[in-house]
């Protein structure tokens, strides 16, 4: 049921509504004026407001005001025992849902509440469904990093430019690349996804060119590949570093004749498609191996974005972690949660592996765990068992041996450097001179273990 915050200075009015509307079902919460509840609304969500106008302190009109800059969207019911036309019209211009004189009509105040409820409710699912069928974020930031990506995004975006997108697991890659799409002259038509590192290298021809019917044992139809459903608009190759070499050869050809032929098939078919890639491997290194066409690099990084990890702009952690709070809260009809600038600073002093997707999963446990207020302690406790950042005062200082130190910035740095090598036991090995059979030793020693998310 909605939750309603009753703001009068006389206690016999907040008692009266409180009793009628409690007895309809409601949640219920006082303010003796509009300072307190200014305050109140800071910290809770509320459905819906009724708020006296004349009250010390501030008034129900600077009330209103006030709390629209920080609930937009919030039903605010004015009531008045000297309500004028003149009043009502101004309480209407400053957003209020409705105005209602004093002595409240039983029905028409109970048939109002459940209209600005009701209404308050669409807006939030609203919201929500529109952000699940986009999934398609803000870039939150303010980080120079994250800064030149927007403008490199506003300078690209209205161009067919290819464009290759390079950072870590978890920093937001695909992000990016729906931002690039959304802003482009193609945002009427579709952007199809493909995870390259998540299709067998047997299938992965098949899934971007199609194949014709009977082409092989399991072909009993044809089928449409991703580069003929994604024509007129955006084909985004996410992990393009795990694509087969044969596979690499015809996404070459595709791009250099904007033709592709289906597996089994014998036809060529024009395409209009622009591609995205994005990888978390160093492709250089990759085409020095052996496990990349050096002339398909050279076509797919016409424009190269690189993401930072979290760890490069710990100065956003703070927006980013107040961002998801208010998502995560909402998504789940949570009322809203604080977080104490304690809080957020403990957050910038841990290590994040596992970059944005796993500070979103943090923030999603302590809104689970902990009280109304999250504070510092609540961060040691339950956030990211621990891990802070190697090198900062609060991590040396929570060792009293060196060895012990010594173990846990090893640590720290082989997980880091096999997430960024997606687990290759023999890549990291070679890139941090070590041999591999050490490396296992190392691995089971600290138990590490492989993130499946």
């Amino acid at each position: 049921m909605a939750r309603i915050l009753i703001v009068d200075d006389e206690q016999s009015i907040r008692e009266t509504l409180r009793e009628i509307l409690e007895y309809e079902g409601y949640e219920i919460e006082e303010a003796e004026d509009g300072e307190n509840a200014l305050n109140l609304i800071k910290k809770y969500n509320y459905d819906v407001v009724l708020a006296d106008i004349k009250m010390p302190k501030i008034d129900g009109l600077e009330l209103l005001e006030k709390a629209k800059e920080l609930a937009p969207e919030l039903p605010f019911i004015m009531i008045s025992g000297h309500g004028t036309v003149e009043t009502a019209v101004e309480a209407t211009k400053k957003g209020a849902f409705d105005f209602i004189n004093k002595p409240p009509d039983l029905n028409k105040l109970l048939i109002t509440v459940r209209n600005a409820a009701d209404k308050n409710s669409l807006v939030i699912e609203t919201k929500v469904l529109k952000r699940q069928i986009s999934k398609t974020r803000e870039i939150v930031g303010e980080a120079p990093s994250i800064k030149k990506i927007k403008k490199t995004i506003e300078k690209v975006a209205p161009t067919d430019a290819r464009v290759l997108i390079t950072g870590e697991n978890g920093t937001g890659k695909e992000l990016v690349a729906r931002w690039i799409h959304e802003r482009s002259n193609r945002a009427d038509k579709p952007l199809v996804e493909v995870n390259c590192a998540a299709i067998p290298g047997e299938l992965i021809e098949s899934e971007l060119f199609g194949h014709e019917k009977g082409s092989f044992t399991s072909a009993h139809k044809q089928k449409l590949g991703k580069f003929e459903k994604a024509n007129g608009g955006t084909l985004f190759l996410d992990e393009i570093g795990d694509m087969s070499l044969s596979a690499q050869a015809k996404v070459l050809r595709a791009l250099q004749e904007n033709k592709i032929i289906r597996v089994g098939g014998e036809k060529d078919i024009n395409i209009d498609v622009r591609v995205i890639a994005a990888t978390n491997k160093d492709l250089m290194q990759e085409i020095a191996n052996g496990n990349f066409r050096e002339d398909l690099y050279h076509r797919i990084s016409v424009i190269v974005i690189h993401v930072p990890t979290l760890n490069e702009r710990s100065s956003d952690i703070p927006t980013l972690a107040e961002r998801f709070m208010e998502e995560i809260c909402q998504d789940n009809g949570i009322n809203k949660k604080q977080i104490t600038a304690g809080a957020l600073e403990a957050l910038k002093n841990i290590y994040w592996s596992g970059n944005i997707r796993e500070l979103r999963n943090v923030i999603e446990r302590l809104i689970i765990l902990c009280d109304q207020k999250i504070t510092e302690d609540d961060v040691q406790l339950y956030a990211n068992n621990g891990k802070k950042k190697p090198g900062t005062i609060d991590a040396i200082t929570d060792f009293s041996r060196f060895q012990d130190f010594k173990d846990h910035a090893e640590k720290m740095f082989i997980d880091a450097k096999l997430k960024k090598n997606n687990w290759n036991v023999a890549k990291t090995a070679t890139e941090i001179d070590i041999q591999r059979s050490h490396l296992y030793n190392k691995i089971e020693k600290f138990d590490l273990k492989r993130d499946r998310k």
